[in-house]
C-alpha cells in the first residue's frame, strides 16, 4: 500500500499542461513527461464530459479524464517503476450529454475523430501510443484508429464501435472489457438507421480480445486497486502478455 500511495504522488507531481487554459470544453492534459516517454496511453471519455467535470467536481476522481490519466500513471509506477509512460486525458471532442439524441449517433464521434487522428499522428509521433476509451469515447476512438498507427485500442463499458468486427479497425489490436456490474451490457447492441452503434465489441464473434475486469460497474475501469484498471496499464505499457483475459 505504502508504495502505491508512492506512486500516485510521483504521478501527481509530475502533472503539467500542454495546452493554454481550457477553451470552452476543449482539454488536453498530460500527465508524467511526454518529452522522455516511450510509451503514451491516451485517456478518451465518453458522455457528459465538460472542463467542470474534467478532473474535479466528482466524488470518485477516478471516474474523471483527469483522475483515470493519475491512476493509469500511478499503477505503471507500481508494475514497472523505470517505465518511460506519459499518459494524456483528451477531451478534444464536444462530448454529448448522456440525454441527448447525440449520444445514440456517430456525429459527434466522427467530428472528435479527425483530432484524435490528428493529435496522435502529429503530437504523439514516435511514441508507442494506445487510446484507453470509455463509453461513448470508444465510438470517437474506433472511428481515429483507421491510418493513425497507434499499437492498441482498450475500449471499456462500449456501446458498440460502428463497425461489424474487429478487423474494420485498420489491424490495430483491440481489447475489449466489460464489468460484470456495468449497466451497458444490457443495453441492445445494434443499429437502426442512424441510431445505435451496431454489434457488441465484447461478443467472442466481433473478433477483440476481451481483458478481464472483475465487477466493475460503468465507472469503474480505472479503479485504483481494479483489475481493469492494472489491465488497462498493462496494455498501455505493451505488456499484453501479462493481461488476465476476460
Amino acid at each position: 500500500m505504502f508504495r502505491r500511495l508512492l506512486a500516485v504522488a510521483a504521478a501527481v507531481a509530475l502533472t503539467y499542461v500542454i495546452v493554454p487554459p481550457p477553451r470552452g470544453d476543449r482539454i488536453i492534459r498530460v500527465y508524467g513527461d511526454l518529452r522522455t516517454a516511450e510509451h503514451v496511453a491516451v485517456v478518451v471519455p465518453g458522455t457528459d464530459t465538460t472542463a467542470a467535470t474534467f478532473d474535479g467536481g466528482r466524488v470518485r476522481p477516478y471516474i474523471t479524464p483527469g483522475g483515470g490519466a493519475r491512476a493509469v500513471l500511478a499503477e505503471a509506477r507500481v508494475l514497472e517503476p523505470g517505465a518511460r509512460l506519459a499518459v494524456v486525458a483528451w477531451l478534444g471532442y464536444d462530448s454529448p450529454a448522456t440525454v441527448s439524441l447525440e449520444t445514440v449517433t456517430v456525429e459527434s464521434a466522427a467530428k472528435g475523430a479527425v483530432g484524435l487522428r490528428r493529435y496522435v499522428t502529429e503530437t504523439l509521433r514516435g511514441r508507442r501510443v494506445s487510446l484507453l476509451c470509455h463509453s461513448y469515447g470508444s465510438v470517437v476512438c474506433a472511428k481515429a484508429a483507421p491510418g493513425s498507427g497507434v499499437a492498441a485500442i482498450a475500449v471499456f463499458g462500449s456501446p458498440g464501435l460502428d463497425v461489424s468486427s474487429a478487423a474494420e479497425l485498420g489491424g490495430v489490436p483491440l481489447w475489449v472489457g466489460s464489468g460484470s456490474r456495468d449497466w451497458m451490457r444490457d443495453v441492445p447492441k445494434l443499429r437502426l438507421g442512424p441510431l445505435g452503434f451496431g454489434p457488441d465489441p465484447a461478443d467472442p464473434a466481433f473478433g477483440a480480445r476481451l481483458f478481464a475486469t472483475g465487477a466493475a460497474g460503468h465507472s469503474d475501469y480505472l479503479k485504483p486497486g481494479g483489475e481493469s484498471l492494472r489491465n488497462l496499464t498493462l496494455i498501455a505499457l505493451g505488456r499484453a502478455g501479462e493481461v488476465s483475459r476476460g
